[in-house]
């Protein structure tokens, strides 16, 4: 392996990520199937969203607690073993008070997983490469909404929502076999004490770095959770050409993450965060101009798909160089934050579209933007952080 190459064990968790992510994005992707199957309306489909956001946004922290000693290799095995049944579970789920339980038991993984890959590549890669392996391990967010988002919304137009779950859930069976070999054994990040997680609670400039990355997710999600239904509104769009449309912006999205992971540690993390927040603020800023036509809205997408994932990836990059020691602390809250905006957002997007505002979103998500941009120079200032 050459000096500059990362170790396979990386490569593993970034597919990890990748199945993580597609399991996460599979109901946005197929809301619209779900809600004319299940016979039930579009808000309250996006519960499926919110009430799964809201146990991830919990559960980071509270299992990084948990499972502070454990094995990392056994752990990420096993979290992504439960992930395959419950998505096989939920693909035979018979109705909506079914499913609903078993979805939020599913993304129990995402809680665990993500979090807990990025606090061990510490232990995988030399202080150079950190911020390199961070923003790759993250890639694979990235990926999902390049292949998985897409690929589960044609699914679910041609075959129907309950074979895009099961996709998910043999991709997780797979991708298990991969990470019980390729990470190392004896992977055990060091336990946070009480102390350090005072510490990590009462550092104003990591809690406003992490809010950050609550606000970013607040922002986005109040649209994003509820892309089919308003392209199927605005564009008469079905699941071709949703698919089409959500592989546009997984492909930018994709090239977005690509772009900060090798320029993170040249430009810094914190700069990193400001121009992907604000290409997510000019696509908000830019959205009524898509209702012109589809090629429009192609376009308006281009700067929101190029921050959205690359902005979480230099978030979490720019914790860890805050304050390496606090990693574990610190990227669990961050999950966590990212979990809960995407459950704020959804909420509330879920509630203006019960009341007949869905064409009003994106000027909730652009407000909510702007307050990420603000928090995020606050929380840096001079560029540097007080946080060692």
């Amino acid at each position: 392996m050459s000096r500059n190459a990362l170790p396979h064990s990386l490569w593993a968790l970034m597919v990890g990520n990748f199945v993580i992510g597609t399991g996460v994005m599979v109901v946005p992707g197929t809301l619209n199937d779900i809600s004319q199957s299940l016979a039930i309306s579009v808000p309250q489909a996006g519960q499926l969203i919110t009430a799964a956001a809201i146990l991830m946004g919990l559960g980071a922290p509270l299992f990084a607690g948990l499972v502070a000693g454990w094995d990392r290799r056994r752990l990420l095995t096993w979290s992504l073993i439960w992930y395959g049944l419950l998505h096989a579970a939920c693909a035979l789920a018979p109705n909506y008070a079914a499913l609903l339980p078993l979805r939020v038991l599913a993304v129990v993984s995402p809680a665990v997983f993500t979090p807990q890959a990025a606090a061990c590549i510490g232990l995988l890669v030399p202080p150079e490469q950190r911020g390199r392996g961070i923003t790759f391990v993250f890639l694979g967010w990235s990926v999902a909404s390049v292949m998985g988002m897409p690929l589960s919304a044609w699914i679910s137009g041609v075959l129907g929502w309950r074979w895009a779950f099961g996709l998910v859930a043999v991709m997780a069976l797979v991708v298990s076999v991969w990470v019980w070999r390729a990470v190392p054994n004896g992977v055990r990040p060091a336990a946070l004490s009480r102390e350090s997680w005072g510490q990590a609670l009462g550092s104003a400039p990591l809690m406003m770095a992490i809010g950050v990355t609550l606000l970013s997710a607040f922002s986005q999600f109040t649209l994003f959770s509820y892309f089919a239904p308003y392209f199927a509104q605005t564009h008469a769009l079905g699941g071709g050409g949703l698919s089409l449309l959500f592989l546009w912006f997984g492909a930018f999205g994709l090239l977005g993450n690509v772009l900060v992971s090798r320029s993170i540690d040249r430009m810094g993390a914190p700069r990193a965060v400001l121009l992907t927040l604000s290409l997510i603020a000019l696509s908000l800023l830019a959205w009524p101009l898509g209702r012109s036509s589809i090629w429009m809205q192609a376009l308006v997408l281009i700067p929101w798909a190029l921050g959205c994932f690359s902005a979480n990836s230099a978030q979490q990059a720019r914790l860890v160089q805050m304050s390496p020691v606090l990693a574990p602390a610190t990227v669990a809250l961050n999950s966590s934050a990212m979990y809960s905006g995407q459950a704020l957002g959804a909420g509330l997007g879920g509630l203006l579209i019960a009341q007949g505002h869905m064409l009003e979103l994106h000027r909730v998500g652009l407000c909510v933007a702007v307050l990420a941009i603000g928090m995020s120079l606050l929380a840096t200032p001079r560029g540097r952080s007080p946080v060692r």
